[in-house]
């Protein structure tokens, strides 16, 4: 039985995205090698953005109101209570 690969984080499919467009961008690379680069990097935009929408439900859980119902609350990064 062959073990599960393990996905890579945000961070690091972000990065390899970067570096997929960077380059995609700067260098000429054949149609092969152009097609493998733009369908890896369409892979990990779907994943990141998956995992994007899965932390946005999270967060909406978490703001729940008493009532159960959704208190809309604007997100403010670096702000600290």
């Amino acid at each position: 039985m062959a073990a599960a690969k393990k996905e890579p984080s945000f961070e690091q499919s972000l990065k390899r995205l970067e570096q997929i467009v960077d380059k995609l961008e700067s260098e000429e690379l054949g149609l092969e090698d152009s097609l493998k680069l733009f369908e890896e990097g369409v892979k990990l935009a779907e994943a990141c953005g998956r995992r994007l929408d899965d932390a946005e439900k999270k967060v909406t859980i978490l703001l729940k109101d008493r009532e159960s119902r959704l208190a809309a609350q604007p997100f403010e990064a670096g702000e600290e209570d």
